[in-house]
């Protein structure tokens, strides 16, 4: 009977996740293989709905429950994976998930008394995690010094120090023991780990009258180049504002700071689903934190679910100081879901609101660069280039960037000057090494001194197709077509389906006189043209051409110079 009762509960809460279907999915095997391939794409609206579907049919599988679960708080529902948690708590079906999903509901009830009675054996998460949990626990039932103590013994744990002082700093500054929380950033150096850790300690400093501190250590932790999250921060800082202790006000925050630490140190070393669920956890327990937004929402990029990314950088509210970051990171995924127009209106709206700060412009030139519209693009870093301060990090890639945008509009002395300052800031640059060295090679022209840049770029890049294929091309232009050959061979190896290079390759061979396998590789970087790329440097025309009637009869039509062995060449 109390089986039927459980099969009952969890039919209630399934109704509440599907969805009514006609598709081939309607089966169990069906539903289940759907959502499994859902997974695979990481498309987590489907994965739930099709898990769910299976579940309906399958209500004793704990595999399918463990899916739902996740599916759901991938998606940031936590309140619909909860229910199915709990049935799988009551069925002994556990699971991490399940588990990460039962503590965030006893943590957004203040259930401090039920989470430190926990079975972590069979109930717990990770040392890590339920290590820190544990100490927010105590601290929320009244425990201060219970806390502390247990902090420490997570710092004790190899490799745990810094996430634990760091979170005890957090929780002394929490109860207004802001003395000892400084003590702990100025021991432990925690605060230079993050962003976020500078910040709270900024806030704790301020709280102890110590402004011109708090400014010089963000100075020293973030450099010159203040984005306006920060500068909104100094600002106040600089006016004499006392700041409020806002990065944990109270216990289940600091918990919600867990789950966000251990997201973001996650984030690139595990899988970007398994990290996105740390920071979804993070954002149920904190709604308003900003950072682990911005969190799920790059996951969330990365894993190409790029309206789901567009829709999470949104609730970054206008109010917060760091909504230009929110919206940097929307144009992005909207760039990324072949909707360039939008990204545009949203870079363009930015720069109304921000225009003063060069991401914002680089950007916008970046975006425009793709879209192959280079006069917008030009337009658009000079004002990026004349909020740059002279020196600064970025500065060499503005230049880059410009130049290739004036390059492409025929504007080869304001290119070739770009491109000239640019490795003045940075003289072994391979990317601009390469670019001038090219563009110098294809107008004939300083032939000597595009071999140099080109060579040199090769023995910073020497895994790099691109410009490994520069120096067979400029070996060839000089005439020197032997020494060409085993350069665009090895270009070729390392990017065997680009058509330049093949078309390169093809000429060269037919240089040396192997016109079979010239001919071949004509025909292979044919085979690689994509008929939708109208723009592509390799030319299918001139390529059929070449076929019909060899490398010299196609030079001769166009007027160019022949084929000429350099001396010394073999």
């Amino acid at each position: 009977m109390h089986s039927i009762f459980r099969s009952a509960a969890l039919a209630a809460v399934l109704a509440g996740l599907t969805v009514p279907s006609t598709s081939t999915a309607d089966t169990a095997s069906g539903a289940y293989l759907a959502g499994r391939q859902a997974v695979y794409a990481s498309d987590f609206e489907a994965a739930a709905r099709y898990y769910a579907r299976a579940l309906q049919k399958d209500t004793d599988n704990p595999e399918l429950m463990e899916n739902v679960v996740q599916a759901q708080l991938s998606l940031g529902r936590l309140d619909r994976a909860l229910p199915v948690a709990r049935i799988m708590a009551d069925r002994d079906l556990r699971s991490q998930i399940a588990n990460m999903v039962l503590t965030a509901g006893m943590i957004g009830e203040d259930a401090f008394d039920a989470l430190l009675a926990r079975d972590l054996e069979t109930e717990g998460i990770g040392p890590l995690v339920d290590g820190l949990l544990e100490a927010w626990s105590k601290l929320g039932a009244g425990d201060a010094e219970a806390a502390m103590a247990q902090f420490d013994n997570v710092s004790d744990q190899n490799g745990l120090r810094g996430f634990a002082l760091y979170h005890k700093a957090l929780a002394l500054a929490l109860i207004g023991d802001f003395e000892a929380a400084e003590v702990v950033f100025e021991d432990s150096g925690s605060s230079q780990m993050t962003r976020r850790g500078a910040l709270a300690r900024a806030e704790i400093l301020s709280q102890l009258d110590r402004n011109a501190e708090a400014l010089e250590m963000m100075a020293t932790t973030f450099g010159a180049g203040f984005d306006p999250g920060l500068t909104s921060v100094a600002d106040r800082l600089a006016s004499g504002e006392t700041l409020p202790f806002s990065h944990v006000t109270s216990a289940a925050e600091g918990m919600a700071e867990v789950f966000f630490s251990v997201g973001a140190a996650l984030s690139g070393e595990a899988s970007d689903d398994y990290s996105l669920l740390y920071a979804r956890v993070a954002t149920y327990l904190r709604p308003g934190h900003i950072d682990a937004i911005l969190l799920s929402a790059d996951l969330l990029d990365k894993l190409g679910q790029y309206d789901l990314a567009v829709a999470t950088y949104k609730q970054v509210p206008p109010s917060s100081p760091d909504h230009h970051a929110a919206e940097l990171g929307r144009a992005e995924a909207l760039r990324r879901a072949a909707k360039p127009d939008a990204a545009i209106e949203v870079l363009e709206r930015l720069a109304l609101d921000y225009p003063t700060l060069p991401l914002v412009h680089s950007s916008l030139g970046d975006l425009f660069r793709q879209q192959e519209r280079y006069e917008q693009a030009a337009d658009a870093y000079d004002r990026s280039l004349q909020f740059t301060e002279e020196g600064a990090p970025t500065q060499w890639f503005l230049l880059y960037a410009r130049g290739i945008a004036h390059e492409r509009l025929d504007q080869w002395d304001d290119a070739e000057a770009d491109f000239r300052k640019a490795l003045e800031l940075r003289p072994d640059q391979p990317q601009v090494l390469n670019y001038l060295g090219y563009s110098l090679v294809e107008k004939q022209a300083k032939l000597d001194e595009a071999l140099d840049m080109i060579e040199r770029a090769v023995a910073a890049r020497p895994d790099s197709g691109y410009i490994v294929d520069s120096l067979g091309w400029v070996l060839y232009r000089l005439g020197r077509f032997s020494e060409a050959v085993a350069h665009m061979e090895n270009a070729v190896e390392l990017m065997p389906v680009d058509p330049v290079v093949n078309d390169h390759l093809g000429d060269v061979y037919w240089a040396v006189g192997r016109n079979r396998e010239a001919e071949f590789q004509w025909k292979r970087a044919l085979s690689f043209i994509d008929p939708d790329d109208t723009d592509g440097e390799a030319d299918p025309v001139r390529i059929r051409r070449k076929l019909e009637v060899g490398l010299d009869q196609v030079l001769a039509e166009e007027g160019a110079p022949p084929l000429t062995v350099a001396n010394g060449d073999d």
